[in-house]
């Protein structure tokens, strides 16, 4: 039994606050350092970053903005915001996935998510507004990071590969712009300057349209649990980013054998790699030796979002998705542990 990925919307906020978040950290450096950080982030391949904050005009480092003054708000009334915008963004994307595929009947509901916590969880208050069947499944994958796509998804196809008939709705919504953290230090700036905020939702069933999802694999990287962290402090989960994770992934990405696994020993025509920063797409281009070209949607998708954790590998399978078809593709992630997984894909015939 195959499971396809039919379909997927994407959801991002209203408000940019990429060029915001740079004068403000701009401000906090030494004189020193901040030609090294403006640099860096003249070079990161971002444009934009969507933020859930403000619910007014303005960015929310600004006057009367969520961050305006120090110490910034605690974790507590951060999770409220969680609580308040994540279903909403959540069900954008599912209205948009809604324009493209029929849902029909869903019969189970996967949801990814690494930027909040709230009980009744996520998945039932999206379930709910949905108005889905009490007896529909439930599985929220959280804390995950980047890849917990990959595990959304992951899940949904052992679900299809074992109940043909279910109709699986699959959701990833971050928002890591309720993380802002009030430091003075180059490495976690240059961190926080790639993360925004964004939602995908994917109908997978059995039917033969869109993606086959195929081999899934998953790695983790020796001696590199704390390159890329989350830290869950009084004001919010504080981010740690390592500067040593995209040399990491290249030395990693050497190993022949690791290769083979990534690509089932064929030589792909579609790559879905989570746009986690400019960095790191170079890594991953440079060491498995791709054309100039291979990462175009990656790169589109940090130029125009930035980094979205989790729901950043569905935008750029949207984007693939929505391409030219693709004979044998990889979806690949990274994220903490130093953790590396995807799958294979390909279009239906």
């Amino acid at each position: 039994m195959t499971a396809y990925l039919h379909a997927i919307g994407t959801a991002v906020p209203p408000h940019d606050i990429h060029a915001a978040f740079i004068g403000w950290a701009h401000a906090r450096l030494p004189e020193r350092e901040r030609r090294l950080f403006d640099r860096m982030a003249a070079r990161a391949g971002i444009g934009h970053r969507w933020s859930v904050l403000p619910e007014t005009d303005g960015s929310p480092v600004d006057p009367g903005g969520f961050y305006a003054d120090e110490p910034h708000p605690g974790t507590a009334a951060r999770m409220r915001r969680y609580a308040e915008a994540a279903p909403t963004l959540a069900l954008q994307a599912i209205d948009d996935l809604a324009r493209q595929a029929p849902l029909g009947t869903i019969t189970h509901l996967v949801v990814a998510s690494c930027t909040g916590f709230v009980a009744p969880g996520i998945d039932q208050i999206i379930a709910a507004r949905l108005g889905l069947a009490p007896s529909v499944e439930r599985l929220l994958v959280g804390f995950m990071g980047c890849y917990a796509a990959v595990a959304a998804l992951r899940s949904a196809r052992h679900i299809v590969r074992s109940q043909p008939d279910a109709r699986v709705l699959v959701v990833t919504v971050e928002l890591s712009t309720l993380h802002l953290q009030a430091i003075d230090a180059i490495e976690p700036l240059l961190a926080m300057l790639q993360f925004g905020d964004g939602a995908a939702a994917a109908l997978v069933t059995a039917e033969p349209h869109g993606f086959a999802i195929e081999r899934p694999f998953a790695t983790t990287l020796p001696v590199s649990a704390d390159l890329i962290r989350w830290d869950i402090t009084d004001t919010g989960f504080a981010m740690h980013l390592s500067g040593e994770v995209p040399g990491r992934i290249a030395t990693a990405l050497a190993d022949p054998a690791l290769v083979e696994t990534l690509t089932g020993g064929a030589a792909p025509d579609g790559w879905a790699v989570h746009a986690g920063g400019r960095s790191i797409l170079d890594a991953v281009e440079q060491a498995l030796g791709l054309p100039g070209d291979a990462l175009d949607h990656s790169r589109a998708v940090l130029a125009a979002n930035g980094n979205m954790s989790s729901a950043t590998l569905m935008f750029v399978l949207a984007r693939v998705l929505a391409g030219p078809p693709v004979g044998h593709g990889v979806a690949l992630a990274f994220g903490p542990g130093l953790a590396a997984e995807g799958f294979g894909f390909r279009s239906a015939p």
